[in-house]
């Protein structure tokens, strides 16, 4: 079981930057790969990013790569995810989510929503000048 809580959101001008945050709590965290989901108003929930276990592997949406870097910190329980260059079209309500990593091919795991087993709450960032 995890526990997950989403934090670092906000209202940054169009260009500017976030950090969000996504701590867990439970056992094996590193077991887990994780993910970064976002829903927009009126719309599908989307993945953006995720990343493995160690931290080796990262996959990026094209909507997000080039301005989005996912990273961990095992020792601290917790998932980052830096946005640069944000834009109004990245308005919405972000959700980290954790997907069982242990022992299956990295590769094998997509961004279906229904892959991942435990979600947080959410964190909500608006772009607006």
């Amino acid at each position: 079981q995890l526990y997950l809580v989403e934090s670092g959101g906000g209202l940054v001008q169009p260009g500017g930057s976030l950090r969000l945050s996504c701590e867990a709590s439970g056992d094996h965290f590193d077991y887990y790969a994780i993910g970064w989901f976002r829903q927009a108003p009126g719309k599908e929930r989307e993945g953006i990013s995720r990343i493995d276990t160690s931290g080796s592997n990262t996959n990026y949406a094209e909507s997000v790569a080039g301005r989005f870097t996912i990273s961990r910190d095992n020792a601290k329980n917790t998932v980052y995810l830096q946005m640069n260059s944000l834009k109004p079209e990245d308005i919405g309500r972000y959700y980290c989510a954790a997907v069982l990593g242990y022992g299956r091919d990295y590769w094998s795991i997509t961004f279906a929503p229904g892959d991942y087993a435990y979600w947080g709450q959410g964190t909500q960032v608006a772009v607006s000048s």
